[in-house]
């Protein structure tokens, strides 16, 4: 087979920037490790910048978006119980940000590429990428036994932190930079009401939680725990004790108690690579980069890595630029590490750390009161929360 971009990875950022080079001419063809069914139920994201919005409506993806999405126009902190809001669309101009699942973004992805002819292979076992560093680079898999190869001009790699096109980036080529939190995320789904109609982040003195949602029947809740628990420790009459507790009385007191059906514990790690391309591979979302989920950065991050990607290629395919692909990497970067800045921020701000001391305390609680009375800190907020401007 031959196309002109290989899109290495279905998640989000390779399906998002299928649909911009379809847009754009651009022949694609996405190669998927796992089959649709686990790409599609993948439990992650749920909290739309409006720069996600805004491409999947471009995109004309956004009709179930349109109807099922939940506008919020603010977000609440809670310090020890007491809680404040932030009113993120006054302070910013109306900026809104849209409750939506990754799961499904990625139905609308899937039956949109599926609509418009655009190729996804499934199932695609032993990825190889080769010749990278040559005009002509080409992707290898085995599916069902029989052997494929695509050939291309471009490779993008869009396989997550864990997949292989990184590696395929010589160790001294590629600067990494890491921060490992010493805890854990436990998230649980539960077919209930949530308990505030926008998303409360808690900082208690047991440690931070997280009330959200994907319905108004469906809550999304979190509680930061250690990173050698296990989901077995926490039954669901000990999670909602230790939710409630941290959310604080006003907010604790409204949580439905029913029966989760999803349980699972997430590590918390800051890492990105410089710069995003070698040769004709270039990395966009998980592949380059990893947020903290306290921000809400991790797919949206991935949306402005392709948008700027999918212009970068244009100049690339259509005009002979060569130099377009190192431009794609520094201005994605400049992006990149805004949205880990805040991710990190927000994340001591709201956490208990292990070796915290009672001044650390202090400052947290102090920063949280500052930012309570502090139309200046709230913007500050606000503005990175919602989605800094593509520059």
């Amino acid at each position: 087979m031959r196309t002109r971009v290989a899109i290495v990875g279905a998640g989000p950022a390779g399906m998002f920037l299928a649909h911009l080079l379809h847009r754009q001419g651009l022949d694609c063809v996405v190669v998927e490790q796992r089959d649709r069914a686990h790409v599609e139920g993948r439990v992650r994201a749920g909290v739309l910048e409006r720069i996600t919005v805004d491409l999947m409506t471009r995109l004309g993806l956004a009709d179930r978006l349109r109807c099922e999405g939940l506008v919020h126009t603010g977000a609440n902190l809670a310090c020890d119980g007491e809680m404040f809001r932030i009113d993120m669309a006054e302070l910013t101009g109306g900026a809104t940000v849209t409750i939506y699942g990754q799961q499904e973004v990625m139905k609308d992805l899937f039956d949109g590429a599926e609509a418009r002819g655009i190729r996804v292979v499934f199932g695609a076992e032993d990825v190889a990428l080769h010749g990278i560093d040559t005009p002509a680079p080409f992707v290898t898999w085995r599916r069902q036994g029989q052997a494929s190869r695509l050939d291309c001009e471009v490779i993008a790699g869009c396989d997550g932190f864990h997949g292989v096109s990184r590696a395929n980036i010589p160790e001294d080529a590629i600067s990494r930079f890491e921060r490992a939190y010493p805890f854990g995320w436990l998230g649980v789904l539960t077919e209930a009401p949530p308990c505030s109609d926008e998303l409360i982040y808690a900082n208690h003195e047991r440690g931070f939680a997280l009330a959200s949602m994907r319905s108004p029947t469906r809550s999304r809740y979190y509680i930061q725990c250690g990173l050698d628990e296990r989901t077995d420790d926490w039954p669901d009459e000990r999670f909602w004790d230790e939710l409630c507790v941290r959310l604080g009385p006003e907010a604790g007191g409204r949580v439905d108690r029913r029966p989760t059906f999803e349980k699972s514990i997430a590590p918390l790690r800051s890492f990105v690579v410089e710069p995003l391309r070698r040769g004709r591979l270039v990395l966009a979302g998980d592949a380059a980069h990893i947020v903290p989920p306290t921000g809400a950065k991790g797919l949206n991050l991935a949306v402005s890595d392709v948008i700027i990607l999918a212009e970068a290629l244009e100049d690339l395919l259509r005009d002979g630029d060569e130099t377009a692909l190192d431009r794609y990497s520094r201005r994605a970067l400049a992006r990149v590490w805004k949205a880990e800045r805040f991710s990190w921020w927000f994340t001591t701000l709201t956490h208990r750390f292990p070796d915290m001391t009672g001044f650390d305390r202090r400052m947290q609680t102090a920063e949280l009161a500052y930012i309570r009375g502090s139309r200046a800190a709230q913007t500050v907020v606000a503005e990175n929360y919602v989605g800094l401007p593509l520059e």
